[in-house]
């Protein structure tokens, strides 16, 4: 299955525990549930609320609150709910005692919480933002300490972000960091946001400290962090912002990579408070739906249905209407493809016990690839990086049939296992590579490619003979493909490479 999510942004419901947004609530979950019908078979759908969701922490507003959510769960269209405070569901130091916030009463995160979902690969961050912006400023006297205090809280969140995800990634991703798509959550907005024409016309004045302070500060932590989409509420109207900044790690202007590049969306109030259009957004991402890629590479985008629904007006309808289908199409802006390894680990995980067939299935996936045949001149940094994360999924293979598996089929994933393992030690030792460092890579489940020749010799060590190598591995590969016959996959590994392991992915490897 191809990775996919979908994520529902609603924002700044205000709710106050009076009812009287009950009838725009039953409007918002039809349109939301009418938009749906096109994404059932996604396996991952992610309600997510960002902020706002009280206009005050009253224990009616909070009880409200609870209920809406408990309803929206009901509804069975997502697999997932999220959500994060806003100002105006924090408790002020003004207010009498007992009084709640959504921080304990709907167990949101009062820093930083990362959410990663496995079969699509998105981490998605939700980060409270109340600390780091400048709403308290906003109707006062700007105070120069104040001002200070509250651009060193943005420049904490921006350290506290960095800190969370950290460039080494988290110990239970199911794959190399580089691979995730990260999408960030937070309320207030990390730009100045132009203020609608409606507004003035309302006469309600620009809000200019409403915004993060330092965001370029904070943006930059993002961008760094290969943070792809940032969705935000807090302004009450629509908006999305394209946001770049030259990658220092880029070795040419020329070069592609040169700009990093972060999406800003913006949500409206999902229930028009303070007399604004209501609205939502739909996220999805996925492959395209024609593949524009080199060597069989799927490309990937981001699609965003923007809703709108004016005033004095019941339906919601799509606010980009000038757009075919009313989405635009965002490019994901990097290889999001993933090793067939990765992807069979993660269905394999999902899997109680495997029957013959799903067998056959996962071990056409990892052996049908440029690394397990003939493929001209050998690259064997690359072969051994195929064959590292090829035994690392192959062992949970090998774990998973033991338990219903025939004797003679268990037989033969074990003898596959000793072959992957015979194939990594001989890349090794072409390389150079000593014992002590492989023991240090068969550690390391998750092994980026990109990594791997950095740290390690790329080209064979010198005084080996690479063509009595060649030969010997293609030996192993022919052992290799009789084990395989006896799985029921009859691929010819050793030999000429079929026109489906040729377009398996990038690099002569097929990572």
């Amino acid at each position: 299955m191809d990775r996919s999510f979908v994520i529902v942004q609603i924002s700044d419901l205000h709710l106050d525990g009076s009812g009287r947004l009950l009838a725009t609530l039953e409007t918002l979950n039809a349109a939301i549930r009418e938009r749906m019908g096109d994404f059932a078979d996604i396996p991952d759908r992610i309600l997510l609320i960002t902020g706002d969701i009280v206009d005050d922490p009253t224990p009616p507003a909070l009880d409200e609150a609870l209920a809406v959510m408990t309803s929206f769960r009901q509804t069975g269209l997502f697999t997932d709910i999220q959500a994060i405070a806003g100002n105006h569901d924090v408790k002020r130091p003004s207010q009498r005692a007992g009084r709640h916030d959504v921080y304990d009463y709907l167990h949101l995160p009062r820093t930083s919480k990362s959410v990663y979902y496995r079969q699509a690969g998105l981490d998605l961050v939700l980060l409270d933002s109340n600390r780091a912006s400048l709403t308290t400023l906003a109707s006062g006297n700007v105070d120069q300490s104040a001002y200070n205090a509250m651009v060193s809280a943005s420049a904490r969140l921006s350290v506290e972000l960095a800190g969370s995800l950290g460039s080494g990634g988290r110990a239970d991703y199911a794959e190399p960091v580089e691979n995730l798509v990260r999408v960030l959550a937070l309320h207030h907005h990390p730009l100045p946001q132009a203020t609608g024409e409606g507004k003035r016309f309302l006469g309600v004045p620009d809000e200019p400290l409403m915004y993060l302070a330092a965001p370029a500060t904070f943006l930059e932590a993002a961008t760094s962090l290969n943070v792809d989409l940032v969705l935000h509420g807090h302004r009450h109207v629509e908006g999305l912002t394209r946001y770049s900044i030259p990658d220092p790690r880029a070795t040419s202007e020329s070069d592609d990579a040169f700009w990093r590049t972060i999406y800003v969306l913006s949500c409206p109030s999902s229930t028009g408070q303070a007399g604004d259009d209501a609205g939502f957004n739909v996220i999805h991402f996925g492959p395209m739906s024609h593949p524009m890629s080199h060597g069989g590479r799927i490309e990937y985008r981001f699609a965003i249905a923007r809703y709108s629904r004016p005033r004095k007006d019941g339906a919601f309808r799509p606010l980009d209407s000038n757009l075919p289908h009313g989405v635009v199409r965002l490019p994901a802006g990097r290889d999001f493809s993933r090793d067939p390894a990765v992807q069979s680990g993660i269905e394999i995980d999902a899997c109680t016990t495997l029957k013959r067939d799903q067998v056959a299935a996962f071990a056409r996936r990892l052996l049908l690839r440029r690394a397990f045949y003939a493929d001209g001149e050998v690259d064997w940094a690359d072969l051994l990086h195929v064959y590292l994360v090829t035994s690392h999924v192959w062992a949970d293979l090998e774990s998973k049939s033991s338990r219903s598996a025939r004797k003679h089929d268990v037989d033969a994933v074990a003898v596959v296992t000793s072959l992957l393992r015979r194939l990594i030690e001989q890349s090794a030792n072409v390389l150079g590579i000593d014992s002590f460092q492989l023991d240090e890579l068969r550690a390391r489940r998750l092994i980026n490619r990109d990594d791997l020749r950095r740290e390690l010799p790329w080209v064979a060590r010198p005084g080996i003979d690479v063509e009595i190598e060649t030969r010997q591995r293609l030996q192993l590969l022919r052992d290799l493909n009789e084990q395989a016959k006896a799985l029921g996959l009859d691929a010819d590994l050793g030999g000429e490479m079929p026109p489906q392991a040729r377009s398996d992915g990038r690099g002569p490897g097929g990572h």
